[in-house]
């Protein structure tokens, strides 16, 4: 048996490919140099690129030891918490540069902030998702300043205290509904997830004692954060650089929201009576073990253990086989872009839901009242 203090986890050569995303780092400046067919590396060589990889590198369904003390996973913590920096210094150097840059058109810069958009909200947010999911107050600090660099502050309080809280129920926005399309999904996400973390927030400081407008309410951070993100942006790159730094922001939450719908659609906790529901499972969260798209998204695929395990670190999240876990037919970059087409993506996802219900719930014979939510709503 493997013990902590012996696990190949813990070498760096493993670590090494989550390292993929500092690859992408340059891309967008490279876009801003060149213009023209550059403008196309950030999105292609995220999306389109690591999905051959997926093709070419296959499964990985091996698990580390899950025991595996905190002390051996150095490389895998640093690459997540360089990134905050790294981040921080391309926007800020875009903003400084591409406003006023005379080689590049109007359509161009706009085209350089949004491959810097994909760019954050593929691996800023879901790096933010990991450090926010920690104790350490670094982390949980640089996870916060990735959030405000694409305004979507609130996902802390919504994805800590109301997603995995309700996952799978109806008082959970992100829960992708049964035969929801994107694009009905994300105008509703956008309206219900940032009342629905102010509200948790609030009952949080009620159970204190606390009127919502105390200091401690987190609201007033992230407030602060993207006022500064935003006047930032001003300062350094005008009206142009303001309204850029917008096209970035808008196409990571997009990126962000794609994922969101991807991971849960169709998936529901089973009701016991009295709003109450059973706990969270592997078979809640659908999985994707291909190789290197979980090297980019550093195992966020491997979905169903994190909602299983929320504090397991991701160079420890288990894979499940498909008797435990539902399992994607691709990794998410595919699936994303079959997310953006209603129709195939039902079919392609309807009939694995349905196989779901029949694997996991074959004592339940109307599926109705799940599909709408329609059941009484957690406590």
């Amino acid at each position: 048996m493997i013990t902590p203090a012996s696990s190949p986890v813990a070498r760096l050569s493993n670590a090494l490919p989550f390292w993929l995303s500092m690859a992408l780092a340059p891309l967008p400046w490279i876009g801003a140099l060149y213009g023209g067919w550059a403008l196309a590396l950030a999105p292609v060589c995220t999306w389109y690129i690591v999905s051959l990889l997926d093709a070419i590198t296959g499964l990985n369904e091996e698990n580390a030891d899950p025991a595996t003390g905190e002390d051996q996973l150095f490389w895998y913590r640093l690459v997540v918490m360089l990134w905050a920096p790294v981040q921080f210094g391309l926007i800020v150097s875009l903003l400084a540069y591409v406003p006023d840059a005379p080689h590049l058109s109007g359509w161009e810069k706009v085209g350089v902030f949004f491959g810097m958009g994909v760019i954050s909200g593929t691996v800023g947010i879901v790096y933010a998702h990991e450090l926010l999911h920690q104790r350490n107050r670094l982390e949980r600090w640089l996870g916060d300043l990735l959030l405000a660099m694409v305004l979507y502050s609130h996902f802390r309080s919504e994805h800590l205290l109301v997603h995995h809280r309700y996952v799978g129920t109806g008082r959970d926005p992100v829960t992708a509904r049964y035969n929801e399309g994107f694009h009905r999904y994300y105008p509703r996400v956008l309206l219900q997830c940032p009342p629905s973390a102010f509200r948790a927030e609030r009952a949080m400081l009620a159970r204190k004692g606390l009127p919502w407008w105390h200091r401690s309410n987190p609201f007033w951070l992230y407030a602060a954060l993207q006022a500064g993100a935003l006047l930032l942006a001003l300062l350094i790159g005008g009206w142009i650089g303001l309204g850029l730094f917008l096209v970035q922001a808008g196409t990571a939450i997009w990126a962000l929201e794609l994922t969101n719908y991807v991971e849960h659609y169709g998936l529901t906790r089973k009701h016991l009576g009295n709003g109450k529901y059973e706990h969270v499972q592997p078979q809640h969260s659908w999985n994707a073990s291909h190789r290197a798209s979980n090297w980019l998204l550093i195992n966020l695929q491997r979905h169903s253990d994190h909602h299983y395990k929320p504090d397991r670190r991701f160079p420890l999240l288990q894979s499940y086989a498909e008797t435990e876990a539902p399992q994607l037919p691709y990794g998410y970059p595919v699936m994303a872009m079959l997310a953006m087409i209603p129709p195939l993506w039902r079919r392609v996802m309807n009939p694995r839901v349905r196989a779901w219900r029949r694997t996991f719930y074959p004592e339940i014979r109307d599926w109705g009242p799940y599909k709408t939510f329609s059941l009484p709503q957690p406590r």
